[in-house]
């Protein structure tokens, strides 16, 4: 037992500092200085990435697919609106009810990926994406096309699990920071095109252009292996081996990492099993504050509200849609890799506070632009105040807010409750952006300018927020973390 332990604790080590192939080792820089483009092993030998690549190339359409969905009904609110005749409340629930459909999807999606296999779940959303897409396509009402937005919404839930997941199990040491960052690439990549070929085309050939990378998905994983850690998981210990061996290169040695995934495989199953209740016994409390707070705060600085609805805020700005919406479109990709390369390079903290105050920027610019219009004060100026400020917003929020939440949620938490506290902060996630998409409408209605100074707000919260509670985890084991996160506990018990 004793011995049992001491392998576990060794093994959570070498996990928390890049040792195996594991979902902890996503925050890797972006950009890797390598003198080799093939992976290499302890013993010398050069192994083939050319799978990989293609694995990682066929996963990334699901990452693409994502994006789709997410994008759709940005530039595609007036035309459904008028050629189905739906009131602004049944817009906004074709809208938001994605985000319901994705909250199921993700939570539904560890088990779906245990019992089907990476590939599997994520043919199976693949199937409800196209699903979703053809109710979208051929609806003359409201309820088949929140019928459709909630299946396509399902599909994303999953695939938001179940592919960095594919892509970090198969993806050497050396390139794994690089591959597993190409799936938030896509997602903006996907989300950007969609509001782009969204002002050319009708809305219902964009919902058929939404089933093309759900096709290239299906078509490519006929051509890829499954993951040789889920195959060992189950005891398939022959597909394993061979699915290792077409990933590494015919000729790669792949025994000392044949080795590695037995050893970590079983000290995950020697590892204590915990709940989601187990979450708010005292020792874990403050992570779940962070975790939970820097979602909250993600979801309730209005990106999905703005995000979906951003060709309506142009035009309520008293500017063309379609140039807003291309313009916001070509800000989110640049930006998203600017914020990949700076992740480990400027540190947690700075990062998500100086993308804080950009949003609080956005915010309070298109905040005002709306209030003058309100008053009749500089008219000829509101259009390019309130273009400003939400193109302010997405640069800023793209560098930091988007991802970096994710990755301090899946560094503070001991390995034995990150999926259960994965779980929480994905429900509450999704919650918070379907409450946010919901009601930005209605606020929009009420008051366009309270609505943005609302957003900016919570900006401001969140500053706060990090300042005074969450720790920096760049360079950081787990234990040290966890010492950082005790040292202020005590600081602060002893100031009280």
């Amino acid at each position: 037992m004793v011995r049992n332990l001491d392998m576990a604790i060794g093994q959570c080590r070498d996990v928390e500092n890049g040792g195996t192939n594991s979902l902890e080792d996503l925050e890797q820089p972006f950009i890797k200085q390598e003198k080799k483009i093939d992976a290499d092993y302890e013993d010398g030998s050069t192994g083939s990435i050319g799978m990989v690549l293609l694995s990682t190339c066929v996963a990334v359409c699901g990452s693409f697919e994502f994006g789709s969905c997410v994008g759709y009904s940005a530039p595609t609110q007036s035309a459904i609106r008028e050629d189905l005749n739906l009131s602004l409340a049944q817009f906004s629930m074709f809208g938001s009810i994605l985000t319901i459909g994705a909250m199921l999807g993700a939570i539904t999606s560890g088990r779906i990926a245990d019992f089907l296999g990476r590939k599997g779940a994520m043919s199976m959303s693949a199937t409800f994406c196209i699903t979703g897409w053809l109710a979208i396509y051929f609806s003359e009402g409201a309820l088949s096309l929140d019928i459709g937005r909630f299946l396509t919404g399902y599909g994303i839930g999953v695939f938001s699990y179940v592919i960095p997941i594919f892509i970090a199990e198969i993806a050497p040491k050396n390139l794994r920071g690089g591959l597993t960052t190409l799936n938030q690439l896509m997602i903006v990549t996907g989300s950007s095109v969609s509001f782009v070929i969204g002002t050319i085309i009708s809305w219902r050939t964009l919902a058929i252009a939404g089933i093309l990378p759900c096709i290239v998905l299906l078509v490519g994983l006929w051509f890829v292996p499954e993951s040789p850690r889920w195959l060992a998981k189950i005891g398939h210990e022959k597909e394993f081996q061979v699915a290792l061996q077409r990933l590494r290169g015919k000729y790669a040695d792949i025994s000392d990492e044949t080795a590695e995934i037995k050893e970590y495989i079983v000290t995950l199953q020697n590892l204590p099993k915990s709940g989601v209740l187990d979450l708010f016994q005292s020792k874990y409390i403050r992570l779940v504050i962070i975790g939970v707070g820097l979602m909250v705060f993600q979801q309730f600085g209005g990106i999905n509200g703005i995000g979906f609805y951003a060709s309506q805020t142009f035009e309520e700005a008293g500017i063309s849609s379609k140039i807003g919406t291309i313009a916001y479109a070509c800000v989110q990709v640049p930006i998203t890799v600017v914020g990949a390369m700076l992740i480990d390079r400027s540190g947690r903290r700075p990062l998500i506070m100086v993308s804080a105050t950009g949003t609080f920027l956005g915010c309070f610019l298109a905040g005002t632009s709306f209030f003058l219009k309100e008053y009749g004060l500089l008219l000829k100026w509101v259009p390019t105040i309130a273009v400003s400020g939400v193109l302010i917003y997405i640069a800023f929020f793209s560098i930091g807010m988007g991802a970096v939440p994710w990755v301090i949620m899946s560094e503070i938490f001991p390995i034995h409750v990150k999926g259960a506290a994965g779980s929480l902060v994905v429900l509450v996630n999704w919650l918070g952006a379907w409450a946010v998409s919901y009601t930005y409408n209605f606020l929009m209605s009420w008051s366009s300018s309270r609505t943005y100074y609302m957003y900016s707000g919570f900006s401001l919260l969140t500053i706060l927020f990090v300042a005074k509670l969450v720790p920096e985890t760049k360079g950081k084991t787990l234990e040290e973390i966890q010492a950082c996160i005790k040292s202020d506990r005590r600081e602060q018990d002893i100031l009280n």
